[in-house]
């Protein structure tokens, strides 16, 4: 394989998060298959200084002029925006730092996925997340509660769209039809919607078949940055949450040799 895949990996200080990302990518990814594309929004911190440490990624560092006055979901955006410009590879898939791989067939599985049919301009998900039975029987009754206030005109109907914690791309398509992921507040939903426009295929993963090969640690720049994120992220028992999800890979964070 060589090099399909470009990743585009926004940074904003997670140190040990950052850590484990790029560490599950490179234990569970051929070398050779992917060019990792790392933009830091001026960090300043350990997470910049790991970064610089890896001679496998291509990093873009942005200066804190670059960011001044930007929401944090522009600073993300505009960051994804800024790798793309550097994307050289048939696929663009973007990435967040709280997504954790933990298959040697992760990226396999999205390729095949993708390459099923060439009208297939997207491969992703809405949500990396799967819940026990009682979960998702409360699930279910949420749906069908926010489908009648929908109907009566008491919530608008929800637009999903492939987000972009783990969002395969055909590049080509994706600067043909689109305008980037600075458009619209939510990067990749202004994206979806002109590819869907234009009569490509935006597939769903679903998310019982997603996990097998990933995870996505939610919210997690926002709980560990309290002051980027709202009063729901920023409380002891989400940090708390956070903690016992990423003691789970404490043998990937504990192993240097994977930023040879």
């Amino acid at each position: 394989m060589n090099q399909p895949v470009s990743i585009i990996l926004p940074n904003y200080k997670t140190p040990e998060l950052t850590r484990l990302c790029l560490r599950s990518l490179r234990k569970y990814t051929p070398h050779d298959a992917v060019r990792i594309i790392a933009v830091d929004n001026a960090s300043g911190d350990e997470s910049l200084e790991y970064l610089r440490s890896l001679d496998w990624i291509r990093l873009i560092e942005r200066t804190p002029a670059d960011i001044a006055g930007l929401e944090p979901a522009v600073m993300h955006t505009t960051a994804m925006d800024l790798a793309m410009k550097e994307v050289d590879t048939p696929f663009v898939l973007s990435f967040h730092t709280d997504t954790i791989v933990y298959s040697p067939d992760w990226l396999d599985f999205l390729l095949g996925r993708i390459n099923r049919d060439e009208r297939i301009a997207g491969v992703g998900s809405w949500k990396i997340e799967f819940f026990s039975a009682f979960r998702r029987f409360g699930k279910k009754v949420e749906v069908i509660e926010n489908l009648i206030k929908q109907l009566l005109g008491l919530k608008k109907p929800e637009v999903r769209f492939l987000r972009s914690h783990c969002a395969l791309y055909r590049t080509e398509l994706l600067r043909k039809y689109t305008n980037g992921f600075t458009e619209g507040k939510s990067a990749g939903k202004a994206i979806h919607k002109h590819l869907t426009d234009a009569g490509f295929i935006m597939e769903f993963i679903p998310p019982e078949i997603l996990i097998k090969y990933m995870d996505h640690l939610n919210h997690a720049t926002m709980i560990l940055n309290p002051s980027i994120g709202d009063r729901k992220t920023g409380t002891p028992e989400m940090r708390e949450a956070l903690d016992a999800k990423m003691a789970r890979f404490r043998d990937i964070l504990a192993d240097d040799s994977l930023d040879k």
